[in-house]
C-alpha cells in the first residue's frame, strides 16, 4: 500500500508513501517501549532540556516547515507560519511549569506523610489530523513527553510528509531514539495497535465516528483514552453587543484555515434586535476575504484540504437550502462557487434546528445565521447541538455574560474573544465533542499515574 499526497492548490502530487511493513511496526513497538525505561528515568528538568532544544528547532525552521504544511493541506502561509510558532510556544510554557505541575502533592491525613506522585503511563498512541498537521501532535506531544511518557504518531495520510517532518524536528533537537516515531500507517492496523500490551493510553483528534470506534476497542483493553472529536460552535450575539468587532471576530474565526476547524465558531446565534445589522457587517467581512495562492502573502484564505471535503460541505449547504436556508452570498439553489478544492466563502440565512447546517459540523467556509427570540433562546438553540466543543458570547454587559456562559454547554466559551486553544487553559468538548483535556496543567496529568504514597506512623 502507498499513500499519496496531494497540493489541493494545484493538484499536483507531491510525494508517495510506502505503508509501514508489519516489521516495521514491530520494530518501532519495540524501540517504544526500550525507549520508555530510559526517557522515564531521566528527570523532568532533563526531559525539558530536549523539548527546549525542539523549541529551538521549530523556530529555526518555521518558514521551510510552513511551507510544507500549506504544500500539504492549503492554509496560508502566514497561517501555517503562525502554528510552527504555536507550537514552540507550547515548548516555551511547559518548559516553565511541567515542574510545577508534576510536582508529588503532599495530602493531609493520619499518616506519618502521604502525598500523590504523577508518574508516567508508558507507549501512547496519538492518532491526529490533517488541518493542524504540527499543533494538533505537538499539544500531545510536548506535555506527553514531558510527563515521561513514550509517542508514536499515526497521522492523516494526506500529511505524512509533516508527520517526518515532526520526526525530524524530534531528531535534530537530539532526543534518544525510539522517544516520538511516526507510523505510516492506514487505518486497519490501529486496532491491532490498541489492543498490543506495549501501548497504554491513545489520543485521537477526528470523527466522532473515528472517536467511538477508538474509544470502544481502548475501552475493551481498560486503556485510557482522550477525544477531542467534532464541534458546532455557537457564536452568540446579544443585542447590547459590539457588532463590529463581534462581525470581524466571527468571520474570522469561522473562515480561518478555509473553515477547517473543529473549534470554529459554525453557528453565528443573534438576537432578533441587531440581526439584520449584524448581517450586513458579516457581509462586509467576507468581501474582504482574498483567495489565491496559499503562498502568497496578498492571500488570506486557501483551498480546503481534499475533494472529497468540499464535497462534504456542498452537500451540506445543498441540504440545508433546501430545507428553507438563504443563500446570502457564495452560490444560489443550485450550486456553489467552486472550482476544485478552492470554495468561495458562504454565508446562509435563516437556519434552524433540522438543517444540515445547523445540526451537523460543517467543516468548510460556510456560516449560518440563526435568529434568536432573547437572550434565553439564544442560550437555548446554543445547546440544542450535540456537540459541545467550544463556544462565544458577545455582550457589553460582562457579569451577564460570565452567568450566561455557566449554561452553555460547551468545554469553552470565550466572551467577546476569539476561541482558540491556547497552552495556558485545559481544551476539549462534552457530548458528542469527546471527553478529557489537553493543555495546561489538566492536560499534562491525562496520561500519568495518580499513585497516592502512603507511609503509616511508627507504631500504629
Amino acid at each position: 500500500m502507498t499513500f499519496q499526497s496531494i497540493n489541493p492548490f494545484t493538484q499536483q502530487l507531491l510525494e508517495t508513501y510506502p505503508a509501514d511493513s508489519n516489521e516495521t511496526i514491530e520494530r518501532k513497538l519495540q524501540q517504544a517501549e526500550r525507549a520508555f525505561a530510559d526517557w522515564s528515568a531521566l528527570s523532568i528538568q532533563e526531559r525539558t532540556g530536549y523539548l527546549l532544544r525542539v523549541g529551538e528547532q521549530l523556530t529555526a525552521n518555521k518558514e521551510q516547515l510552513g511551507e510544507l504544511i500549506t504544500a500539504e493541506m492549503g492554509k496560508t502561509r502566514k497561517e501555517a507560519v503562525s502554528e510552527i510558532e504555536k507550537c514552540a510556544a507550547c515548548c516555551t510554557f511547559y518548559a516553565g511549569h511541567a515542574e510545577q505541575f508534576l510536582a508529588d502533592q503532599t495530602i493531609e491525613s493520619d499518616a506519618l506523610r502521604s502525598y500523590v506522585s504523577y508518574q508516567p503511563l508508558g507507549p501512547v498512541l496519538a492518532i491526529m489530523p490533517w488541518n493542524f498537521p504540527f499543533w494538533q501532535v505537538f499539544r500531545f506531544a510536548i506535555p506527553g513527553l514531558i510527563a515521561g511518557n513514550v509517542g508514536l504518531l499515526k497521522h492523516a495520510p494526506n500529511v505524512f510528509g509533516s508527520s517526518l517532518a515532526i520526526d525530524d524536528v524530534f531528531r535534530k533537537a537530539g532526543l534518544p531514539e525510539g522517544v516520538f516515531q511516526s507510523l505510516l500507517i492506514d487505518v486497519a492496523p490501529v486496532e491491532g495497535l490498541l489492543k498490543d500490551k506495549r501501548i497504554k493510553a491513545v489520543t485521537l483528534t477526528g470523527s466522532g465516528r473515528a472517536g467511538a470506534s477508538v474509544a470502544g476497542i481502548a475501552g475493551s483493553q481498560i486503556k485510557k483514552s482522550v477525544l477531542e472529536l467534532g464541534g458546532s460552535d455557537a457564536l452568540v450575539v446579544l443585542a447590547d453587543a459590539d457588532l463590529e468587532k463581534a462581525a470581524e471576530i466571527a468571520v474570522k474565526s469561522r473562515m480561518q484555515n478555509a473553515g477547517q476547524s473543529c473549534i470554529a465558531a459554525k453557528r453565528f446565534i443573534i438576537d432578533k434586535q441587531v440581526k439584520k445589522q449584524f448581517t450586513e457587517l458579516v457581509l462586509q467581512q467576507i468581501q474582504q476575504i482574498r483567495q489565491g495562492n496559499p503562498l502568497d502573502d496578498a492571500t488570506t484564505m486557501g483551498p480546503m484540504a481534499r475533494m472529497d471535503l468540499a464535497d462534504s460541505v456542498e452537500r451540506q449547504y445543498h441540504e440545508s437550502v433546501a430545507k428553507g436556508a438563504k443563500p446570502l452570498t457564495g452560490g444560489d439553489q443550485t450550486s456553489i462557487q467552486r472550482s476544485g478544492c478552492n470554495v468561495q466563502p458562504m454565508l446562509l440565512d435563516n437556519v434552524t434546528p433540522g438543517m444540515a447546517a445547523f445540526d451537523e459540523e460543517t467543516f468548510g467556509p460556510l456560516a449560518v445565521l440563526v435568529e434568536a427570540k432573547d437572550e434565553a433562546d439564544a442560550i437555548r438553540l446554543a445547546n440544542q447541538s450535540d456537540f459541545g466543543l467550544g463556544s462565544a458570547i458577545w455582550t457589553q454587559d460582562l457579569e451577564k455574560g460570565a452567568r450566561l456562559a455557566s449554561q452553555i454547554q460547551a468545554g469553552s466559551v470565550f466572551i467577546n474573544g476569539l476561541m482558540r486553544s491556547d497552552a495556558r487553559v485545559p481544551f476539549g468538548g462534552i457530548k458528542q465533542s469527546g471527553f478529557g483535556r489537553e493543555l495546561s496543567e489538566v492536560g499534562i496529568r491525562e496520561f500519568v499515574n495518580v499513585k497516592t504514597i502512603w507511609i503509616e506512623k511508627p507504631g500504629t
